[in-house]
C-alpha cells in the first residue's frame, strides 16, 4: 500500500513525487517508458529555476536572450532581451530523466514499462490502479492518486472528471532534431507564422543541434495535412539557407504529437484524486509551453496531498485546495485570456501581416507587450489582454 500513486513520470508527476518522497511519504511513480523522448520544442520559462535551482549545472540548457518572428512572407520582428529576461531550451529526454532521477533519489519508487488504464474500486471508492506491463497486468494500491500521464490519459477519462478532448481544443505538432554546421547564434529562437493557426519554430539545443518543428491549432488540423505542412516548412528557403543547406543524413529524430492547449480542464480534482500537467490541459495557449506550468502544478498538488494526510481526509472537500490555490487560479485566468487573445493575434498576422509587421516595428512599447504575451508572464500581457488586442490594434493601425 502506497500513500500516493503518481501515474506519469514526466515533469509534473516527477515534481509531485519528488516533494512527497522528501516529506517521507511512500510514493509509487508509474511510467510508460523512461526512454521515450516526448515530442516537444523544449522551451521552458526561467521560473522553472525556482523549483530546480541547480538545473543549469546538471543538464545541457540553452539560455535564450533573443527572438525573431517571421510573417508568412518572411517580414521580420526581431528583439534582444534585457539580462533579466531570458528563456531556456532543454532536450526533453535529458530534462525528463533528470527530474525523474530527482524523484527517485528522494525516495519515490519508479515502475517503468507500466501503462495505467483503469482504477480499482471498493465500495465505490478508488483504492488502486491497474497497469499493463510486458509481463501482464499489475495492480498498485494507494490513498491518493495523482494523474500526470499526459493529454491522452486513460485515468483522467476513467475518473469521470474529464471527457475526451474535442478536436477544437487540440493542436497537432511535429518536430525533429537536426545536426547543423550553420548555426550562427545559439541564444536566439526563430518563430514562423504560417497560413494555418499555429507557428513553426527553430530552437537551438547546443552542440550544433537544433529542434525544428511546427504546430497546427484547433479545427485547422482538419484543413491542413501536418506531414505535408512540415515537409514544406523544412524546405523553406530561409531554413535551408541559414540552417540546413543539405537535409540528407542531418535528421537525428522526428515524431508528431497532439497537445490540448485551450485552457485548463474544468474538473481537475475529486475524492482522493488530482489531475495535473498535460492531463489537465495545463499548456499555455499563447506559445504552447507547458513545462513550467506542469512543474508548478506538481508542486502544488504535492502540497495539497501533504495537507490531506495531516487532516487524514482525502475527500474532494480537502483536495479542492488544489484548484483553489492562487497560482492555479492565476494559471486558469491567464490561459483563458491567452486563448482569446491568440486567436485574434493569429488571424491578424495571417490576414494583415505586411502592414502589421511594419507598424509593430515602429512601436517599441506594443512590440514589448506582444513579446511579453508570448514569452513572459508579465503584467503588460494582462493589460494587453484585458484591453483586447483587437481594440488596441484597431485604434493604433486601423487594421480591423
Amino acid at each position: 500500500m502506497y500513500d500516493v500513486i503518481v501515474s506519469g513520470a514526466g515533469p509534473s508527476g516527477s515534481r509531485c513525487a519528488d516533494i512527497l518522497a522528501q516529506k517521507g511519504f511512500k510514493v509509487a511513480l508509474i511510467e510508460r517508458d523512461v526512454s521515450w523522448r516526448k515530442p516537444c520544442g523544449g522551451s521552458v520559462n526561467k521560473c522553472i529555476l525556482d523549483d530546480y535551482p541547480q538545473l543549469l549545472n546538471k543538464i545541457s540548457v540553452q539560455k535564450i536572450n533573443g527572438v525573431k518572428l517571421f510573417s508568412p512572407v518572411f517580414d521580420i520582428i526581431e528583439e534582444k532581451w534585457e539580462k533579466d529576461k531570458f528563456g531556456l531550451i532543454v532536450d526533453r529526454l535529458e530534462f525528463d530523466n533528470y527530474l525523474r532521477d530527482c524523484a527517485v533519489e528522494s525516495g519515490a519508487e519508479l515502475f517503468d514499462k507500466n501503462v495505467s488504464y483503469d482504477f480499482i474500486f471498493k465500495n465505490q471508492q478508488k483504492i488502486g490502479i491497474k497497469t499493463r506491463t510486458p509481463s501482464g497486468t499489475k495492480e498498485y494500491y494507494g490513498k491518493i492518486f495523482v494523474v500526470a500521464d499526459g493529454m491522452s490519459s486513460k485515468l483522467a477519462l476513467r475518473s469521470g472528471l474529464r471527457k475526451k478532448w474535442d478536436i477544437s481544443e487540440l493542436s497537432m505538432c511535429k518536430c525533429a532534431l537536426f545536426k547543423t554546421e550553420n548555426l550562427t547564434d545559439d541564444h536566439c529562437i526563430d518563430l514562423f507564422f504560417r497560413a494555418s493557426r499555429g507557428y513553426g519554430w527553430i530552437f537551438p539545443l547546443g552542440n550544433d543541434i537544433i529542434n525544428v518543428g511546427m504546430g497546427i491549432v484547433g479545427k485547422d488540423i482538419l484543413d491542413f495535412n501536418l506531414n505535408e505542412e512540415f515537409e514544406k516548412f523544412k524546405q523553406q528557403k530561409y531554413l535551408k539557407d541559414n540552417y540546413l543547406p543539405d537535409l540528407k543524413n542531418k535528421q537525428l529524430w522526428c515524431e508528431a504529437f497532439p497537445v490540448a492547449a485551450t485552457g485548463v480542464a474544468k474538473k481537475i480534482y475529486g475524492d482522493n484524486i488530482m489531475i495535473i500537467g498535460d492531463a489537465a490541459g495545463m499548456v499555455c495557449p499563447a506559445n504552447g509551453e507547458g513545462l513550467a506550468f506542469a512543474v508548478k502544478a506538481g508542486r502544488i498538488a504535492a502540497k495539497v496531498a501533504v495537507n490531506a494526510f495531516e487532516k487524514d481526509d482525502f475527500s474532494r472537500k480537502t483536495l479542492k485546495e488544489y484548484k483553489h490555490n492562487p497560482e492555479i487560479k492565476k494559471m486558469i485566468r491567464k490561459f483563458n485570456m491567452d486563448n482569446i487573445t491568440t486567436k485574434s493575434f493569429s488571424k491578424l498576422i495571417v490576414e494583415n501581416h505586411k502592414y502589421f509587421f511594419k507598424k509593430i516595428n515602429n512601436d517599441p512599447k506594443l512590440k514589448r507587450d506582444l513579446l511579453d504575451l508570448v514569452f513572459f508572464q508579465q503584467k503588460t500581457s494582462f493589460r494587453l489582454q484585458k484591453s483586447g488586442i483587437s481594440t488596441i490594434l484597431k485604434k493604433k493601425f486601423n487594421l480591423i
